[in-house]
This record gives C-alpha cells, sequence and structure tokens, in this order.
C-alpha cells in the first residue's frame, strides 16, 4: 500500500504547484485595473540632465485656441465722458408755425408792436414781444433767447430796425426758429457792425438827430422824433413814443455779430421807401445780400406803428408759406 499512498501524494503536490503557476500568469492581465492609490513608478527628473516640474495638466483639444481670461465686466472700456463726446446739431422743429416773436429797435419799447400783435392774434397766432433792455447786443440777444425758450413749436422771428441785429444773432442755431422777418431792421453779416453797414450811404437824418448823454447812451431828439423816425404816424401818438423812448448804448452800433441766422434760414424783408433812419439804399443792399423775399412798403421807418395791419400781413404770409413747405 505504501508505493500507491506516495504517488497520491505526488499528484497533490503536482496540483497545488500548477495552481500558483496559474496564478502568477494570469497577474500581468489584471494591472490596467490599477487605481490612483497605486506607487507611481520612478520619475523622469531623477534622471541626469532632466528638470523636475510639477504633473502636466490636460492638454486642450487640438482645433481649440488656446484660452484667454475673458475681461471682467467691470473692466470693460467706460464710455466717453458727456462732455467730451461731439453734440450734433439740434434737428429743427417741424410742423405749422404758430408761434411769433418780435424785437423792437432802438428809441421805442415793446408796445411799438401793439397794433401788430392785436393783427397777429386775430389771426389766432401765439404772439410775444421781447422787451430789449438796449444796453449791448449781447444783453438784447439774452433777452431774446429767453422768450424764444417759452415757445413751444416752431417760431417766426421778427425784428424792426435794431432788432434786425437781435434777431440775426439770436436766430442762429436755433432749432425752434423756422424764418426771420426783417422790417426796415439792420442784417449784419458775420463780424459785421451797424456802424459798418450805415457808412455804405450818406448819415442819414435820424442819426443826426442822435443826442449821446453822459452815461454813453444815445437819445433821438424829440422835436425831430415824427419827421426823422415816424413821419406817417399821428403827431399826437408820436409825442408819447418820443417822451417813452428807451435809449440805446452807443457801443451797440459798433458792436459785431458773431452767428448769421440768415445764412441757414428763409428770410424776409419789408423794405421802407421812406425811410429817413435807414437808408433805402441800404435796405436794398442788406435785403439782396440774405437772398431775402423783399416787401416794398411806403412807410417810414416806423411801419409797425404806422403800417400795423400790412406789417402783421407780410409776417402771416410769411409764416403761412413756411408751414406748407413741412
Amino acid at each position: 500500500m505504501l508505493p500507491k499512498r506516495l504517488l497520491c501524494a505526488a499528484a497533490l503536490c503536482l496540483c497545488f504547484t500548477g495552481t500558483g503557476v496559474l496564478a502568477q500568469t494570469a497577474a500581468p492581465a489584471e494591472a490596467p485595473m490599477a487605481t490612483p492609490s497605486m506607487a507611481p513608478s520612478p520619475e523622469p527628473a531623477d534622471e541626469p540632465g532632466m528638470e523636475a516640474s510639477a504633473p502636466e495638466a490636460p492638454a486642450l483639444p487640438a482645433a481649440q485656441p488656446p484660452m484667454t481670461p475673458p475681461t471682467p465686466a467691470a473692466q470693460a472700456p467706460a464710455p466717453m465722458p458727456a462732455a467730451a463726446a461731439p453734440t450734433p446739431p439740434a434737428a429743427p422743429m417741424t410742423g405749422p408755425v404758430r408761434n411769433i416773436v418780435l424785437v423792437h429797435g432802438a428809441f421805442v419799447d415793446g408796445s411799438s408792436w401793439n397794433g401788430v400783435v392785436a393783427k397777429l392774434q386775430q389771426k389766432g397766432y401765439h404772439v410775444s414781444s421781447v422787451q430789449n433792455p438796449l444796453t449791448s447786443l449781447a444783453d438784447d440777444v439774452a433777452a431774446t433767447r429767453r422768450v424764444l425758450a417759452r415757445q413751444d413749436g416752431p417760431t417766426m422771428l421778427v425784428g424792426h430796425s435794431w432788432g434786425g441785429v437781435v434777431i440775426t444773432e439770436a436766430g442762429a442755431n436755433a432749432p425752434n426758429v423756422a424764418g426771420l422777418v426783417y422790417i426796415a431792421a439792420i442784417a449784419p453779416d458775420l463780424h459785421e457792425s451797424t456802424q459798418d453797414l450805415m457808412k455804405r450811404a450818406q448819415p442819414m437824418p435820424a442819426a443826426q438827430a442822435t443826442i449821446p448823454d453822459a452815461s454813453g447812451f444815445l437819445w433821438l431828439d424829440r422835436t425831430k422824433y415824427h419827421a426823422d423816425f415816424a413821419a406817417d404816424v399821428p403827431e399826437n401818438l408820436t409825442r408819447v413814443l418820443a417822451t417813452a423812448q428807451v435809449p440805446i448804448a452807443a457801443k451797440a452800433f459798433s458792436e459785431t455779430v458773431s452767428h448769421v441766422a440768415w445764412r441757414e434760414k428763409p428770410s424776409w424783408y419789408v423794405l421802407t421807401t421812406k425811410d429817413r433812419a435807414v437808408s433805402p439804399d441800404v435796405e436794398k443792399f442788406m435785403a439782396d445780400r440774405m437772398g431775402a423775399k423783399i416787401v416794398p412798403m411806403a412807410s417810414s421807418h416806423l411801419a409797425p406803428v404806422s403800417h400795423a395791419g400790412a406789417i402783421a400781413d407780410v409776417i402771416d404770409r410769411a409764416a403761412r408759406e413756411l408751414s406748407r413747405q413741412q
């Protein structure tokens, strides 16, 4: 029996030995299942001539360009300050012309428009009469602009005599001024003064009747007010006007304009053919130069008083023409 037991024992040993060999040969096939906790293999940095470095970050896909940090919203370029940005010119107003602003001249005040105001109001217009201080061109322009700022909608700006200089300056760059009407008025060009224009003719009688005072203001001689300024106005009325006259600063006649409204606005000109204050020839020169529509009128210089109805009609026709063009 002994030899048989020895053979069995030998067979069992061979079986155990085969199992261990099979286990060792199967181990390499399980290597890909190793977890990150496994010990890393020696780094190439330990080799001579190599530098140690941190583990590399995952590479971006080949088609994707390198990313740059997005600019935070707070770091976006700030908008240009309002003061530095160019201001676009104001667009002109549109619609019918229903506002009329009247600007008087020297040696009268706003009441010289009373007859014209009444006629225009009867026609349905909103009318305003500026009270010029007559202390300087800048002061009169400022007074006119205050009244213009109160107008709601397109406006016709009207100037008589010295008031023409005022509307030439005040009406420029004014989007609510649709057009201009000059009545026996001074209409200077850029950097031109009243004196510059009056020199184009012989001195007129009214100019020779002015009297300067110690404060630098000019008054019109009361005794010559009717003949040289308002010959077709009843004398009883001219006596009142002469008494209430507003003097003008002498320096105003030498002040020049820095803006010219008639170069950008349609204009009308009432040329007074019997004028003894502003030469009709000079009036014709100014009206032609500005390309105004000329309306001759056989009147003295104070046409707003002597021909109030006719002056109101001219203003009305001009406003209607501009309204049709809107």
